[in-house]
């Protein structure tokens, strides 16, 4: 049975930094395109970054710069450090796993991130 548990959310001050993390279980973690994804409160959801097999990684314009993803294949772990938050980094975080860039793949159930003073 696939299992992806974000945690790491929570709340921090604007200009703060948070590390998400998903554990993933039951299937092939190494082989699969991990992904962060993002949904503002009352917004749609949106793309956050990617990490391939081979550790290519690629993010949104909005987020370049400030946030990392990162993955190890030997703890079935992908990783988002997220520096330098803002307000509308405000949302919930989720993470997806695909075997290719054309299967849906899978989802968690995501992890709340509030950046607030």
């Amino acid at each position: 049975q696939v299992q992806l548990v974000e945690s790491g959310g929570g709340l921090v001050q604007p200009g703060g930094s948070l590390r998400l993390s998903c554990a993933a279980s039951g299937f092939q973690f190494g082989q699969y395109i991990m992904s962060w994804y993002r949904r503002p409160p009352g917004k749609e959801r949106e793309w956050v970054a990617t990490i391939n097999s081979e550790r290519t990684t690629t993010y949104a314009t909005s987020m370049r710069g400030r946030f990392t993803i990162s993955r190890d294949n030997a703890k079935n772990t992908v990783y988002l450090e997220m520096n330098s938050l803002k307000p509308e980094d405000t949302a919930v975080y989720y993470c997806r796993a695909r075997p290719g860039v054309w299967s849906e793949g899978y989802w968690g159930q995501g992890t709340q991130v509030t950046v607030s003073s």
